[in-house]
């Protein structure tokens, strides 16, 4: 199943060109009063949610996806987790520009000593939202990426049990602005981490790390790759960081992205694809484009 969030927060389930409004299904969600769960409600519930979609989705409402502006699938996601240089021809590219490594000597190591990092969750957007870029006078580059949620609770979990607790896979814009800073700081702006277009089920994908990505820019391919050059993939991702915090339902996670980052700007369109799960559009534009208090 494909299940997006869109406009005012309804839940879709996606169907080719269209989508049924299945936001009726959110009634099967337990209730909570404060202080609220510190997981996604709806991930932690997307077996009984799916359950329901199922049921009412022939006589729901049927919308034509085009005219829908896309959320990211996961609303309250506890942690994005974030891999760094995870593919080796994205870390030797890093390694030999000054533009992209800044002379941090952590850039000099492998994603297996250098260790994972975290994003801030105020960062997250979907497709439909777009990119408001800071720090114009510096380069912001895009990374696509492929990602996937949690769907249970776990902790030090081994590699071997690990794709038990997947609850889906999206695609994932880890949207970064070079500089001296550490890269969590760099990486967590407001709307640099795009997840969409929507949810894929776990059981819709077989094997995540065989799937072909790329992304282009105003119709010029940038990065083009597949996921079965990860360093690390899917499994020991979770293995490797379960070892350190408990995963929760709604974490996402970004796993990494290849060789061909490259610099974005306002009024730049970026559309990026992975296989089986499918295509986002995403339109980039300056931060002071947007009214002060309001979210991209």
């Amino acid at each position: 199943m494909r299940f997006c969030r869109f406009n005012d927060s309804r839940l879709g389930l996606v169907e080719g060109s269209e989508v049924r409004d299945v936001t009726a299904a959110l009634d099967v969600l337990p209730s909570y009063r404060y202080p609220l769960p510190a997981y996604d409600v709806l991930i932690a519930n997307l077996d009984q949610v799916a359950a329901r979609a199922r049921a009412i989705a022939p006589s729901s409402p049927r919308l034509p996806l085009e005219n829908l502006r896309l959320l990211s699938p996961v609303a309250n996601p506890g942690k994005i987790v974030a891999a760094p240089l995870n593919y080796k021809k994205h870390a030797q590219e890093v390694r030999d520009d000054p533009a992209l490594h800044n002379n941090n000597p952590a850039l000099k190591q492998s994603i297996d000593t250098m260790g994972l990092f975290l994003k801030a969750t105020s960062s997250l957007v979907g497709a439909g939202q777009g990119i408001a870029l800071r720090k114009l006078d510096r380069r912001n580059d895009h990374e696509v990426e492929l990602a996937f949620v949690i769907g249970k609770s776990g902790n030090n979990i081994l590699a071997a049990q690990a794709m038990q607790y997947v609850a889906g896979y999206s695609i994932g814009l880890d949207i970064t602005i070079r500089g001296p800073e550490d890269r969590s700081f760099r990486k967590s702006p407001d709307t640099y981490s795009v997840l969409g277009p929507w949810l894929v089920t776990s059981d819709e994908i077989d094997n995540p790390g065989e799937l072909d990505l790329n992304i282009s820019v105003n119709g010029e391919l940038r990065q083009k790759s597949n996921t079965s050059l990860l360093i690390l993939g899917v499994a020991k991702l979770i293995e490797f960081a379960s070892s350190f915090y408990t995963l929760q339902p709604g974490d996402i996670f970004m796993t990494g992205t290849p060789e061909g980052v490259s610099q974005i700007s306002p009024g730049d369109s970026i559309e990026a694809s992975i296989e089986k799960i499918g295509t986002m559009q995403v339109k980039v534009h300056a931060a002071a484009d947007v009214p002060l208090g309001v979210h991209a």
